[in-house]
């Protein structure tokens, strides 16, 4: 291993050959004769130490030092050297931010104990700075700088027990479409939305004796003591802010907040609470911002009671699946059929789907879920063929999480060969807004289901900013056309040119569409002008349990 390197600056070769010689075995040497030839050393080379003599002809040794501390290299280790003992030369010194005095004559064991201190406690200071450094860069967020959500949730219950008997509220803000702003502006741009909001949050609560974090993508939260400035007061800051950043549209937040009642509840629960109020805003342009009250506060304990039961649910077969049907709109014959979930619990009944779903997709459970429906179906197409020639592919809905399932495309290639089934026989359902999350990533795991056979279906089509570029880039068979677009071309001529270009569009495209969401019969006259074939909706069936769509198949 290389030795540190000594820089011995001194006009008296003898001074510099004696200290050569008490460090011989424990470092690499420098030398310069005078001040100009020593700075010059320090600019060029390595050094780790320098032992500097303060009397020489040209240019002294306060000179140097002062040079040395007042440039990049001032963290250098310096060591000045005198035959002065008056004690002012070396306070002059200490006070110019040398490290260490020697006097001369030396004292071989003095001289080699201050170099060994001086050496210690500069690596003692590097390690503890490395500590510090790793500290931040943990507990921070890389790109906005102030607390991230782990950290921010574990000096935030600290804080609130140490001051539980103050008021506080939690506010959790989210700005509404950012990944549109992202893919209209640039990342460059997005990043500097967020930094800009970070800097806000930043200053509002140092100055207000609380704290912040980001708590991912485009998400913070605000911890701040009674009478912090009202959150009306607060938003209308955040947008004077962001109207310093130059980009034509508009970037809104939505604010939840949590009035801490319980100082000692899990600031986890608190921020699930506060988030609970911001989602009942979005669409809101009025009120930015919501308040978590008693019904938020049941709908949560209801939610929590479903996560509690459904492991019961699964070893109960609780989860079955409904197929609703799709019509071929000239001859009014079942095509095709889309596999839905539904719960069936022993003592609440039907649990609506937007009760569980958005809860199992929060906590993960999703994944586990879509494979037991996945499964029902698969047995279903193997147990009933001799019906369903006529109705293949049957779509199943594949959620944005199961895309981080690096066994995806196992898993559902492993369900087809199990139940004998060709991968055509299934139909992947993925909605719009997953791929909109993460495009590169379901762009590349679709492509590879095309490969293997299956058809991929983009459900909710119509409902993002980036639908038409979303079809230059992503490998799908059919479009599924967003019911809000079927609710308003009864009234609305420009609801119905959108529907016309969408399929005309799709099919100059080579992409199939179905129209989900019809409900009468002037729905179904316009969509059979502008040539839409394959319809889904109330208008000819809901969604029915296996059986009953058995029978529907047999004419029954």
């Amino acid at each position: 291993m290389a030795k540190p390197v000594m820089l011995i600056i001194d006009d008296v070769e003898m001074n510099r050959e004696m200290l050569k010689q008490y460090f011989l075995n424990d470092y690499d040497f420098l030398e310069a004769d005078d001040g100009d030839i020593g700075l010059a050393i320090i600019e060029t080379k390595h050094v780790d130490i320098v032992m500097l003599d303060l009397i020489m002809p040209s240019l002294n040794g306060y000179e140097v030092l002062t040079r040395i501390k007042n440039s990049e290299h001032a963290d250098l280790p310096t060591i000045v050297m005198t035959a002065y003992t008056d004690g002012q030369s070396e306070a002059l010194a200490m006070e110019m931010g040398a490290d260490d005095f020697i006097t001369k004559p030396y004292n071989p064991i003095v001289v080699q104990c201050r170099v060994r201190n001086v050496m210690a406690r500069r690596e003692r200071d590097a390690k503890d700075l490395q500590v510090r450094e790793m500290t931040h860069t943990l507990e921070h967020d890389r790109l906005t700088g102030i607390y991230n959500q782990e950290t921010f949730i574990r000096k935030a219950e600290k804080l609130l027990q140490e001051q539980e008997h103050g008021d506080w509220q939690l506010s959790y803000w989210d700005i509404h479409s950012f990944k549109v702003i992202n893919d209209l502006f640039g990342v460059i741009t997005g990043n500097a939305i967020l930094k800009a909001a970070a800097g806000y949050l930043q200053h509002v609560s140092k100055t207000s004796g609380g704290m912040c974090c980001r708590m991912g993508a485009d998400r913070f939260a605000l911890l701040l003591p009674e009478g912090a400035p009202d959150m009306e007061a607060l938003i209308h800051g955040m947008d004077q802010e962001l109207q310093n950043i130059e980009v034509t549209a508009n970037i809104t937040f939505f604010v939840g907040v949590y009035t801490i009642a319980n100082a000692r509840l899990p600031v986890d629960r608190m921020l699930d609470r506060a988030r609970m109020a911001m989602k009942s805003t979005h669409g809101n342009y009025i009120k930015r911002y919501a308040v978590y009250d008693d019904a938020m506060r049941n709908q949560l304990i209801e939610e929590q009671l479903l996560v509690k039961e459904t492991e019961i649910a699964v070893q109960q077969d609780q989860f079955c699946v409904y197929y609703q049907p799709v019509y071929d709109l000239h001859t009014r014959e079942v095509v095709s059929a889309e596999a839905l979930v539904r719960w069936h619990h022993p003592e609440k009944g039907m649990v609506p789907p937007g009760m569980f779903l958005p809860v199992f997709e929060r906590n993960g459970f999703i994944m586990r879920l879509d494979y037991i429906i996945w499964e029902k179906v698969c047995q279903f197409l193997a147990w009933e063929k001799r019906f369903l020639p006529q109705v293949t592919p049957v779509s199943v809905n594949v959620s944005r999480l199961d895309f981080f399932n690096r066994g995806l495309i196992d898993d559902l290639c492993g369900l087809v060969r199990k139940y004998g089934l060709e991968p055509r026989m299934l139909k992947l359902e993925i909605t719009e807004s997953a791929y909109m999350d993460h495009p590169a990533q379901i762009q590349n795991i679709t492509q590879q289901f095309r490969d293997k056979g299956f058809i991929i279906l983009m459900d909710d089509f119509g409902t993002g900013y980036s639908s038409l570029n979303m079809l230059k880039n992503l490998p799908v068979d059919t479009l599924k056309v967003d019911m809000a677009f079927v609710r308003e071309i009864e009234q609305d001529q420009t609801a119905r040119i959108l529907m016309r270009d969408i399929v005309r569009i799709a099919k100059d495209l080579g992409i199939s569409t179905i129209i989900e969401g019809v409900e009468t019969e002037n729905q179904l006259r316009y969509l059979a002008s502008i040539g839409c074939r394959d319809i889904q909706g109330y208008y000819f069936s809901k969604p029915l349990p296996t059986e009953a769509f058995c029978k529907l198949l047999q004419g029954a």
